[in-house]
């Protein structure tokens, strides 16, 4: 969870993880703990990440809901977002097939 939210914060800034790591003082051997082991890091460093994003502890946690605008999105990305949250890597590669196939379609009708 907290790798997610750590890894769409860099989205919506714009920079690669490891960019975001080293602009904090991290190493990437950390941002792969996150991702691998799901785990969240210490206050200290929790209090670098936040800082770095401008966001709240605990958003990064999770315990505070992101507000769309906060994530960069609309209202119904924000809501899909939520949702895929807890989707197995196979359905959300499924959705995501999904997303360009509707993308493709709709580019088609437009021409």
């Amino acid at each position: 969870m907290f790798y997610d939210i750590y890894k769409t914060l860099c989205e919506q800034r714009g920079v690669s993880l490891s960019r975001a790591a080293a602009d904090i003082g991290l190493s990437n051997a950390t941002v792969t703990k996150w991702k691998k082991t799901g785990a969240a890091p210490g206050g200290d460093t929790l209090t670098k990440v936040a800082n770095y994003f401008g966001v709240s502890v605990d958003l990064l946690l999770g315990v505070e809901p992101p507000a769309a605008e906060q994530m960069g999105m609309d209202d119904f990305t924000f809501a899909l977002y939520k949702e895929a949250q807890t989707l197995s890597q196979e359905n959300k590669q499924k959705l995501l097939e999904m997303a360009r196939f509707f993308r493709q379609q709709q580019e088609k009708e437009s021409q």
